[in-house]
């Protein structure tokens, strides 16, 4: 390993983020664990990102920052910096998060102390626009379970995905496809991860996430603090809008027909068919895709109807724009 090599990486994907980046950054720069590079890639913001961003590099040489000459999406973006990176574990980080300046040095220990772990990350807590607490988040996973359909069990349940804001392996996520564009992407990667080894918690609260108007979350899941909470029988129907979280994981995808809880289930079953797994682990993953998903066949059903709709407009708009040039013609004829 080259001396110049940072032991980690630490990917910050962005886009339009002057309002929080700057306490984001300084809450990394402010880590006990010194040894990392932080790779910056702008998603060709509109505002004053570029300019703080460029500004925190020119200050510290661990900083790289990268520009994107349009936005390629959460997705794209996320990968992006992981492609970047050249450490041996890696963390992403959101432009609107902070941590405990003790955050990454403990979860690297846990990583250097045992190999079977691929992901270390710590409880959570939420504080508000102001910084100031908000609630826990409480939500407890057994993803340190020995058995990978275990833990693949486990990681169906409905959570927030905040494990992928903890320290990586970078040699586990080459393993696995990089992060997808559709919704419940991140979701995926964490299941994936969680069939290769095992995850570890550290029982302080260490990480923050920023729970804000702006935020993608809170645009197309307006209530997810509620299932933040430890009793989650008042929200067993709550789900986000994955055909919004699909276009923003992937403009790309905006205006065509998606059937992102196909895809998501379709993605479940890719992850167990792809992954070293034995027969019987193979068989005990899908009954536990049975046992997770049942009572929610309606959301397929959902996705036909709204496929549907989006291709019966389409049809229809040749035949409206054809009528419009009629008219348009009409109108000039007469007026000539």
């Amino acid at each position: 390993m080259s001396s110049n090599q940072p032991r980690l990486s630490i990917g910050l994907p962005v886009y339009n983020g002057e309002k929080f980046i700057k306490e984001a950054i300084d809450s990394l720069l402010a880590q006990t664990f010194e040894d990392f590079e932080l790779i910056i890639s702008d998603n060709a913001s509109t505002d004053k990102t570029e300019e703080i961003c460029r500004a925190y590099a020119e200050q510290d040489k661990r900083i790289c920052y990268y520009r994107n000459d349009k936005n390629i999406g959460c997705a794209g973006n996320f990968n992006r910096v992981f492609k970047l990176s050249s450490g041996e574990y890696f963390k992403w980080a959101a432009c609107d998060d902070l941590h405990s300046p003790d955050f990454i040095k403990k979860c690297v220990e846990v990583l250097d102390q045992d190999p079977t772990i691929i992901l270390c990350h710590s409880q959570a807590y939420f504080i508000d626009e102001q910084g100031n607490f908000l609630q826990n988040y409480d939500i407890k996973l057994k993803t340190d379970a020995l058995k990978p359909h275990e833990r693949f069990h486990e990681l169906l349940t409905k959570h927030l995905c905040y494990q992928c804001y903890g320290v990586i392996r970078a040699s586990a996520l080459r393993m696995i496809p990089p992060m997808g564009g559709y919704g419940y992407a991140d979701g995926v990667l964490l299941l994936r991860l969680g069939i290769l080894g095992r995850f570890y918690e550290i029982p302080e609260y260490l990480f923050f996430p920023r729970s804000h108007p702006q935020q993608s979350i809170s645009m197309f899941f307006p209530n997810y603090l509620l299932l933040a909470n430890k009793n989650q029988k008042s929200c067993l129907n709550m789900l986000p809008d994955f055909y919004g979280f699909a276009v923003w994981f992937d403009p790309a995808k905006k205006g065509q027909i998606l059937l992102p809880h196909w895809r998501i289930i379709w993605e479940y079953i890719l992850s167990i068919w792809r992954s070293p797994l034995s027969l019987h682990e193979r068989l005990c993953c899908h009954r536990s895709l049975y046992q997770q998903l049942k009572g929610t066949e309606y959301l397929l059903l959902k996705d036909l109807l709204i496929a549907l709709q989006v291709f019966w407009k389409g049809l229809q708009l040749p035949s409206i724009k054809q009528e419009q040039a009629i008219l348009w013609k009409n109108q000039f004829t007469n007026k000539s």
